[in-house]
């Protein structure tokens, strides 16, 4: 019987170098996959446990190989009835210090038995489509993956390059000076503003400032040029109109930041409304 298959996506930010998984099934491996099918071995459950905390490092020595990588061409043609029976041997070449190793249809890894290091093998489909059983939410391409393929409760989009954000809506392959190309890369989904990176506290911050000093210039021009006599004057009209258009810009400048700061973090989630 084949073992059962859950997926989580989990993305480690530019500034971090490990990352927290909560897992609430049974399991008995860890297999962490990049793309193009690279595999790393994270561990191994022998023994099922109620509730247990697993720390590890994932080492180079996790990888797990192609066996195109550690046998000739001639045994990579044979038949998989006619070459499984050897799969043990690249487990017990030690140099290789080999975790796990995969071929087209299987996936291996080296497990100790009294004396001897021998592979279990069990069918892996390296194919599989992550449309989310055709309800994605996910735009421009991207990839859905769900946490279970029966009562998934996370689903979570891997974008194509030059996209970004919850549901990859947004893009960066136009040059420009939007917040969205210039900080979306930076934000942390389902992670307050403390825990936010430098860059986003910085911008923050920033912006914090200068929207208090628009508003202060904004307020104080609009109260010093409203007036009937300086208004008879096409230049006091003209000052007054950009204090009204300071204080407009600084509210609209205000909000896109607040709503892409909520969006990124997932506060905000209606499609409607982020698409208006």
């Amino acid at each position: 019987m084949n073992p059962r298959r859950s997926t989580i996506l989990k993305t480690v930010p530019i500034q971090q170098d490990s990352l927290t998984i909560y897992w609430s099934l049974p399991f008995h491996l860890i297999l962490i996959e990049f793309k193009n099918k690279n595999y790393y071995l994270a561990a191994i459950k022998r023994t099922q446990k109620r509730s247990t905390t697993y720390f590890t490092m994932v080492k180079s020595s996790d990888h797990c190989a192609n066996i195109n990588q550690l046998f000739n061409k001639t045994f990579v043609q044979m038949h998989i009835i006619r070459r499984i029976k050897y799969y043990h041997l690249p487990c017990q070449q030690y140099l290789l210090n080999l975790s796990c190793f995969y071929d087209d249809i299987d996936l291996c890894f080296c497990y100790n038995l009294e004396k001897q290091r021998l592979a279990n093998c069990f069918e892996f489909n390296h194919n599989m489509t992550f449309d989310c059983f055709g309800e994605s939410v996910c735009e421009n391409g991207g990839q859905c993956f769900q946490d279970s393929p029966t009562c998934p409760q996370r689903t979570s989009c891997i974008c194509q390059l030059c996209f970004y954000g919850i549901r990859c809506q947004f893009s960066s392959n136009r040059f420009g000076f939007s917040l969205d190309g210039i900080l979306g890369y930076y934000f942390q989904p389902n992670i307050d503003v403390v825990h936010q990176s430098s860059m986003v506290k910085i911008s923050l911050a920033l912006i914090i400032v200068f929207i208090t000093i628009g508003y202060i210039n904004g307020i104080l021009s609009f109260i010093a040029f409203n007036n009937k006599k300086i208004c008879e004057v096409g230049c006091g009209l003209y000052l007054l109109t950009s204090s009204i258009t300071t204080l407009l810009t600084t509210t609209m400048f205000g909000l896109k930041f607040s709503i892409l700061l909520l969006a990124q973090m997932k506060i905000i989630a209606n499609r409607l409304f982020l698409h208006i």
